[in-house]
């Protein structure tokens, strides 16, 4: 059966492939004398659900994927995971990239462990990376995980200095350990500067339904019961499903924090921006540009690499101005963090 999904997928990359020409996506333009010279890095990079457009997470990556177009000339093939779907689905995916000559294949998201293990010891030759995941460990894996507590921490001290109620909510995505890391930080954020604050918590799914990342409809309904019951801030950490929680926000006077990507910038978030008044910037784009660039060099190192605070993998955001009059003191605390003065605690 697994051969069978791989020749039928194998046939529709290909169809994908001769339709569009060229791959998707071209940052700016092509055909300008300045464009870089063409690369024989072929990168396949598999999206989590909701894909480029998610206005989050997989558009963050998105953005790493279009700066090595743009710099580094290379070429690339673009998939995206479908609702409900298994493990052996995902797998099949990252193999029909492995078998039409991608160097390196990029998985976003740790829904993508499971298969990228199995994928990774079949083609020995290939080069992998997974975001947000630790467990896939082979010479030819590279795992690429970010400090989303010390992100969150920042937002928190955001969401506590801005909340006039004391009360703040967070909505989670989906109840993984991956997002509970938001979840502990911004609540020990919280605490940091209002000691008495009242953090409500709310998860739109749980495992194996991963649909809470882009349910923008059950977002709403969430920040709904925290708003009624007298929060003033939502910081939420679930993808697509942010969307609805900003709505909410609007409608009801409140503040929201995003996620992932500088929320505040997003033309398709424009009619909610003004709620906006910060993000936990997770540079995804910067973990795949890093990748593959140093697959282009033939640097490629496996195993983990952490982007924490330090290493500027993780930021809270300041477009829009509306946290203009306390961004030094939440500067203090990313200091503090930086320097070991405060540790930020993963798990609860």
């Amino acid at each position: 059966m697994r051969g069978v999904r791989l020749a039928a997928g194998l046939f529709a990359l290909g169809l994908g492939l001769a339709s569009c020409g060229s791959d998707t996506a071209e940052p700016g333009g092509g055909g300008t004398s300045g464009a870089p010279a063409p690369s024989s890095i072929k990168v396949g990079l598999a999206y989590d659900i909701g894909g480029r457009g998610d206005q989050s997470f997989n558009d963050s990556a998105a953005r790493g994927l279009d700066k090595a177009k743009a710099e580094l000339g290379i070429e690339f093939t673009e998939l995206e995971a479908a609702q409900g779907e298994t493990d052996p689905q995902k797998e099949d995916r990252l193999r029909q990239l492995a078998e039409s000559g991608h160097n390196i294949i990029i998985a976003v998201g740790f829904a993508y462990e499971t298969s990228l293990s199995a994928a990774a010891a079949d083609y020995p030759d290939v080069k992998f990376a997974i975001i947000d995941s630790e467990a896939p460990a082979a010479d030819n894996v590279a795992n690429l995980v970010f400090a989303e507590e010390q992100g969150s921490f920042l937002v928190g001290v955001v969401a506590g200095l801005k909340s006039k109620a004391g009360n703040v909510g967070f909505i989670g995505g989906v109840n993984t350990p991956l997002i509970q890391k938001f979840e502990v930080g911004f609540e020990q954020g919280v605490k940091a500067v209002k000691p008495d604050a009242t953090v409500q918590v709310k998860y739109l799914t749980q495992p194996p339904d991963f649909t809470g990342f882009n349910d923008p409809a059950k977002g709403e309904t969430s920040a709904n019961g925290m708003l009624d019951a007298g929060a003033d801030v939502v910081y939420a950490a679930a993808g697509g499903s942010g969307s609805g929680a900003f709505k909410a926000a609007k409608a009801k006077g409140a503040l929201g924090i995003g996620v992932d990507s500088d929320q505040y910038n997003l033309p398709a978030l424009a009619d909610v921006k003004d709620v906006i008044i910060t993000s936990m910037v997770k540079q995804v784009d910067v973990a795949v540009f890093d990748i593959i660039k140093s697959v282009k060099d033939n640097q490629f190192a496996k195993g983990k690499k952490v982007y924490d605070l330090a290493a500027g993998g993780v930021s809270f955001s300041t477009s829009g101005g509306k946290i203009d009059d306390i961004v030094a003191q939440v500067e203090e605390y990313k200091t503090k963090i930086t320097s070991g003065e405060i540790t930020v605690k993963a798990t609860k």
